[in-house]
């Protein structure tokens, strides 16, 4: 299945329904060779290039009028080393059938973000990430990956290997070449244990730092319009597993968070008059709940409800004073907002344009229900977010430019300089590229 939409003719959109772009054609290689040889013809032919996985990122980074690669015959594990302890799987593939194959060979990733449908490229390129005190992104569970550079070649890249490629690639927004294949890190397969439940918004504020310290991985999601939260805290366990009911599991994760959300998202976009009433109810209708599994089982879960999504990394210090400024903004705003807000953390890493480059890192994600006006909402948002140099997620909106990352990235520079040696005739540019690294 994929998320991505194609019309009959030719016109690609995103999972959110707001990017959609009409390539001059759409090849799905078989093989490497195929994806360089595709790359070397729309060279000659004078079109730019751009790969594309499902479409989950709410940005146009992945829109051209060129040739746009899809991956979905490049999936599959391509080996595992035991003795290393990594996996290498080929770009295409969806981080579902990723994270499934490796539980059958009793592995896991470290750690994932919420959302499994993306392609390990697509996820990784654009800095997917989960929420942890000590363990970060996808992108920096990577320890080796190849790409295809705009000459055609194939580049291997690793702390070893070119490492200057590796230490911006993992997170290259496709802007460096196209990535063929990656080697993650990966550990024996553990337990789980999710802690769920309601906590009102002052407290969750006022013991955030504790809250951060005691878990490995916390995260909590606020309800606008009300003084409420839903937090998540995920442990390693030493089991049993115990695993969400089947029936339990498909009132809350299904009913709950899918179907009634669904139909409260198409009331309040018909009469946004209810959408705090209808938060009021949301935000009391999830109880508390403790379950223990795999780590897919628990990072992850199913989004049917479509939307619209923005996301500012900040320094982690700067958490609280920023939720609370994003509070008061909406509650004397008239704005109407039916989607939790989500928080999570990030440790510091070493990857050039990670959101969480040198710096311990909290997320604020805001969305809107696709098909509703988000503008408001979300240039409202982003101008507190900005006000504490905050960091946009590479493939969730935002308005920033190569200016204003110049100057929240302290590496910015060794990245377009390493674009300019990879690629200086801009093969892999699009209008995105352009405006977020400059011409």
């Amino acid at each position: 299945m994929s998320s991505t939409a194609s019309g009959k003719n030719g016109t690609w959109r995103n999972w959110g329904g707001n990017v959609s772009a009409r390539p001059a054609r759409q090849v799905a290689p078989a093989s490497v060779e195929e994806l360089a040889a595709a790359v070397r013809r729309a060279r000659e032919d004078g079109l730019r290039v751009k790969a594309v996985g499902t479409g989950h990122s709410f940005t146009s980074i992945a829109a051209t009028d060129g040739v746009l690669i899809r991956p979905q015959l490049l999936t599959g594990i391509r080996s595992i080393d035991r003795d290393s302890m990594t996996v290498t799987v080929e770009a295409g593939t969806p981080l579902k059938r990723l994270n499934a194959a490796l539980a059958r060979e009793g592995l896991s990733l470290t750690n994932m973000g919420d959302i499994m449908e993306q392609t390990v490229s697509g996820a990784t390129s654009t800095g997917t990430h989960g929420t942890g005190r000590a363990s970060a992104s996808i992108a920096a569970q990577i320890k080796g990956l190849e790409l295809v550079t705009a000459d055609g070649s194939l580049l291997t890249c690793s702390e070893k290997q070119n490492p200057e490629v590796f230490a911006a690639a993992r997170i290259g927004l496709g802007a460096l070449g196209i990535v063929t294949a990656i080697t993650f890190a990966v550990e024996p397969l553990f337990l789980l244990t999710a802690r769920e439940e309601p906590m009102p918004f002052e407290r969750v504020l006022a013991e955030f730092d504790q809250l951060w310290a005691e878990n490995e991985h916390f995260e909590f999601y606020w309800f606008p319009h009300t003084g409420s939260t839903n937090t998540k805290r995920n442990n390693r366990s030493a089991g049993p597993a115990q695993p969400v009911g089947q029936l339990a599991g498909w009132f809350e994760d299904e009913f709950l968070s899918n179907g009634v959300f669904q139909v409260a998202q198409w009331v309040g976009r018909a009469a946004p008059a209810t959408v705090p009433a209808i938060a009021r109810v949301s935000s009391r209708a999830l109880s508390a709940r403790t379950y223990t599994d795999i780590p897919y089982k628990v990072f992850t879960s199913p989004r049917r409800v479509r939307f619209v999504e923005m996301e500012y990394a900040v320094p982690r210090a700067a958490l609280v004073a920023t939720l609370r400024e994003l509070k008061a903004m909406v509650d004397r705003s008239g704005l109407r907002v039916s989607f939790p807000v989500e928080v999570r953390t990030a440790p510091a890493d070493d990857i050039t344009l990670s959101t969480a480059s040198g710096r311990d890192s909290a997320y604020i994600a805001v969305h809107m229900f696709r098909g509703t006006s988000y503008q408001a909402y979300f240039t409202a948002a982003e101008r507190i977010f900005t006000a504490h140099e905050g960091r946009p997620h590479w493939g969730k909106v935002h308005t920033r430019d190569a200016e204003y990352f110049a100057r929240v990235y302290p590496r910015f520079g060794e990245f377009t300089a390493l674009r300019d040696r990879l690629d200086p005739d801009r093969l892999f540019q699009n209008d995105y590229l352009r405006r977020v690294l400059g011409a």
